[in-house]
Order: C-alpha cells, then structure tokens, then sequence
C-alpha cells in the first residue's frame, strides 16, 4: 500500500470517476485503474461498487477511505513539517519566564508567534527568583523573562532590554492580623510563619532574601500555593502585584505596613539572551517582536 495509491482511492471516490481522477493526478485510466485493483488486492476488499454509472465506494470501502484521509493528511503534515525544518526554522523555542511576570503581557506576541510559525513549539518554563535567568545562561532556554539589576546584568554574556516594573507585595489575610492589632514591626511577626517561595534556580542557595533572623517559615514551590496559605490566615508574605489585585480590592488580604520591613519589593523585568548565541528564525522573531512592542509603549507613554 503506497501514498499514490491511497491518492487514487480518495479522488476516485470524490470524483466517481477514472477520468476525472486521472485528469487530476496526470496518469492514464487504465494507470488509475490498475492501483486501485492492487490496493484491493493487497488489502482483500473491493473498495468500488462498479454496477453503476459512477464508481461508487462499497461499506467496505468508506471505512478504507475514511482512514486514507486521515493518513494522506498527516502525510502532507510531514512534508510540510519537513520543509519548515529544512528552511531552519526551529522543531520548538523555549522561554523561561519568571512566575512573578505578568503573563498577559505577552500573550498577544506569543499567539502573533504561534500564528506565524505554526509548526514550531513553543515551550513556556515556569521559574522562580534565578531559575529563568539560570535556563538561558545554561542555554536550557532561549529566551528568558525576569527580574535583573543592571549590574548582573552587565557582569553577565547576556543581552536584554527592561520591559516594565512591577512589586511584590507584603500582605497577610485580616484573620492574622487581628492577631497583632498594634502590628508596626516585623518583629511582631517572627512566630507567625513567613510563607517563601524557594528558588528554582541555584543562585540563592543557603540565602534566605527578605526573611529576618529567627522568623517561622514554610517552604513552598509556587506562587498558587503560597497565597492559597496566606489566604487562609495561616502565614504572610510578598505576593506579585498582579496576582493579588482582586484580594487587596475585596480586603481578604491586606498589604502590612511595617516600619521596618520594606513594604514592597521592586521588580524590574528584562528580556534576556545569551550575547554569543545565534537565535533561529522562529526564536529571534519572538525576540525582535517582544522589543518592538516594548518600544512602542515607551513612546506611546512619552508621547
């Protein structure tokens, strides 16, 4: 059973015809006619009913037809998989982001990307605190997205460009504060659980950042767990701006106010990729999209 001869199955069927078909595909009658007779041959089924005017697929060969269709169409998948491969395009990209970024900020560049380059998959990492930076200086990812001073930046073989600013911040459910009803310190908080998140990267190992000497901590591995915890009252900590918005509005949490305790941490996001890195097409068009329209808001803000 060959491609050619399930070619000739389909467009007989569609067409109901040998000369029909055989005008379609640039072969003779009796070219079209002799492949499907070896195909019923070697699959032991009359696929035609022949009685009539028209060549009429039998039960038999609906079934048969209906399986052709779905491999004459992943075989034109290959191919065309085959020639986006060999024109360079990238079999998948992937972007290390931060989990503390804003997702919906991109979201219109990726779906652009996915539109453009259908056949390239798109790999999204998620990482916290120096994992995004880590998967692109590692080269375990083309792209990252993630918080970065200037300095290590600039220490680093890295390109990037800052795309916006955003906080995390301090905030505890009311259930704990009512527990410190003059509450002003950190202090007052040691025996309360701080809720942190770990580092998925390596950089911070055996740091603690922002977590006063003494104070009661839970360890957690994501963003959605650390504020199901702070929600319920159990603990406090620094959550990202955008993933708290509707509890500081509906104040079933509550951003602390302590006199010794930075109230919210800045974080200045940046695109990154290595300097000495040759992106593909597929990766560099993510690249070069994500600072087009960072420049444009720039100038849209200025302006």
């Amino acid at each position: 059973m060959t491609l050619e001869q399930l070619t000739m199955l389909k467009l007989v069927a569609e067409q109901g015809s040998l000369k029909k078909a055989s005008e379609l595909l640039h072969k003779t009658q009796p070219a079209i006619s002799q492949g499907i007779k070896q195909l019923e041959q070697q699959l032991n089924i009359t696929l035609f009913d022949r009685q009539g005017y028209r060549l009429v697929l039998s039960e038999a060969g609906r079934q048969i037809y209906n399986h052709a269709l779905r491999l004459l169409n992943e075989a034109q998948e290959i191919k065309a998989l085959s020639n986006h491969l060999n024109s360079g395009h990238e079999a998948s990209i992937t972007i290390a982001i931060e989990a503390a970024y804003d997702l919906n900020k991109i979201i219109p560049l990726l779906e652009q990307t996915q539109n453009q380059f259908p056949r390239t998959q798109i790999i999204i990492r998620q990482e916290y605190i120096s994992g995004a930076f880590e998967a692109v200086e590692n080269e375990q990812a083309d792209i990252a997205i993630t918080p970065v001073g200037m300095i290590d930046l600039e220490a680093e073989n890295l390109e990037g460009y800052f795309l916006y600013q955003g906080f995390l911040i301090n905030v505890a459910a009311p259930k704990l504060v009512q527990r410190h009803p003059k509450l002003s310190s950190v202090k007052a908080l040691q025996n309360e659980y701080q809720i942190v998140v770990q580092d998925s990267g390596q950089r911070s190992k055996g740091k603690n950042y922002s977590v006063q000497s003494g104070q009661r901590c839970w360890y957690v591995n994501d963003f959605s767990t650390k504020k199901t915890l702070v929600l319920s009252g159990m603990g406090w900590g620094r959550l990202p701006d955008n993933h708290i918005k509707t509890e500081l509005a509906n104040g079933s949490l509550q951003a602390l106010t302590l006199a010794d305790f930075e109230q919210a941490a800045e974080l200045n996001y940046y695109a990154l990729k290595l300097t000495n890195k040759h992106l593909g097409p597929v990766a560099h068009a993510l690249w070069h999209n994500l600072k087009t329209t960072t420049e444009q808001l720039k100038d849209s803000h200025v302006q």
